[in-house]
């Protein structure tokens, strides 16, 4: 019984030694410092904006030039709210609504076609697939605002300006979406599964819908955020396609409170914090899909 205990104590101990990086690849303490100081700028760097217009939201527009801007004056936050709704006409929810089913929309059917469009390019062959390819990588270099009125001239001419597809469709064309699902479809997607599930008789529309979309999770993920936030965050498409206030996204609806002579800045504030809430419900959702879609991907892989 002691010798196993003894082997199985100095099976550990090998373990542990190997676990543990040799002296030179280990950082310096100066490297180490450097490090956290890089990591708390950047820390300070992204929450001190978020932490402004949480203050920013309870005052009113002589305390945010009169007082300092990270720590709390009069607490007006109940008097911003009611500005923001009466300024909306209660108007303002339906407008969070929208901007979540643009978006959501948008991210849905554009991670399906970016990975449908990323998997046949990389593991299918086809007359014109250079070309395909090339035209991706130029969507890549070719600024989304420069396309803003030629989309508008065509949707127009489609009858379907003022229409929340004149917000979806656009933003569900993702290049660096298929860009991403080609990337992860050549390495996460062996030939040989999908040739053994050929074999057995599977159509391609099978072999895509029950293996292909289970390898291609983690770039699925990674594309819906992306569409996602642009959609959210996008606000010259909307100025452009939509004029009736019933369909207007959040982007679009502030600004509008903000162009008006002398608003209450702190409603703006309070609207602006009410409305990047639930990109911070979907950051801290699917983070977890995200870290074991890619954890599962590399065990496959």
């Amino acid at each position: 019984m002691s010798a196993t205990v003894i082997e199985t104590a100095k099976r550990r101990a090998r373990k542990a030694a190997a676990d543990v990086p040799p002296k030179s690849e280990l950082p310096s303490p100066l490297a180490r410092v450097a490090g956290i100081a890089v990591l708390v700028v950047a820390t300070i760097y992204f929450i001190a904006p978020v932490l402004w217009v949480m203050i920013a939201s309870t005052k009113s527009n002589r305390d945010l030039t009169s007082s300092f801007g990270f720590w709390f004056a009069e607490w007006n936050l109940p008097a911003n709210y009611d500005s923001l709704m009466t300024w909306t006409q209660g108007l303002f929810w339906q407008w969070v609504g929208n901007s979540i089913f643009y978006s959501v929309s948008a991210g849905v059917i554009g991670t399906l076609f970016a990975v449908m469009a990323g998997y046949a390019v990389a593991k299918f062959v086809f007359p014109g697939k250079t070309i395909a390819v090339g035209l991706i990588m130029a969507g890549l270099l070719l600024p989304v605002a420069l396309l803003t009125v030629p989309l508008y001239l065509e949707f127009h001419a489609l009858g379907l300006v003022n229409t929340p597809w004149a917000i979806i469709i656009p933003s569900a064309v993702s290049p660096f979406g298929v860009f991403l699902g080609i990337v992860y479809a050549q390495d996460a997607v062996p030939t040989e599964l999908l040739e053994a599930a050929r074999i057995d008789g599977a159509g391609e529309l099978r072999i895509f819908f029950t293996i292909v979309m289970r390898l291609l999770a983690p770039a699925m993920v990674t594309i819906f955020l992306f569409i996602f936030v642009a959609t959210w965050n996008n606000f010259l498409l909307p100025l452009m396609m939509v004029s009736s206030a019933e369909l207007k996204p959040v982007t679009l609806g502030l600004f509008g409170m903000m162009s008006y002579f002398a608003p209450a800045k702190g409603a703006v504030m309070l609207g602006a914090l009410l409305g990047v809430i639930p990109l911070i419900i979907l950051f801290f959702s699917l983070q977890r899909f995200w870290r074991s879609g890619l954890a599962a991907g590399a065990v496959k892989g």
